[in-house]
């Protein structure tokens, strides 16, 4: 993964919840890009516009 598994106790669980958060801040904005760039784009294609 990123080498957390060396970390342990209450830092590593802090710092596995952070990378956690990161990684859904993330994926949030990456999907709602590609839902603004590509939504219309999908809309119109499955009404058959």
């Amino acid at each position: 993964m990123f080498g957390l598994e060396s970390v342990t106790g209450p830092v590593g669980a802090a710092l596995l919840i952070g990378v956690v958060l990161l990684e859904a801040i993330v994926l949030y904005v990456g999907y709602g890009a590609a839902e603004r760039l590509l939504g219309p784009t999908v809309t119109e294609l499955l009404r058959g516009d």
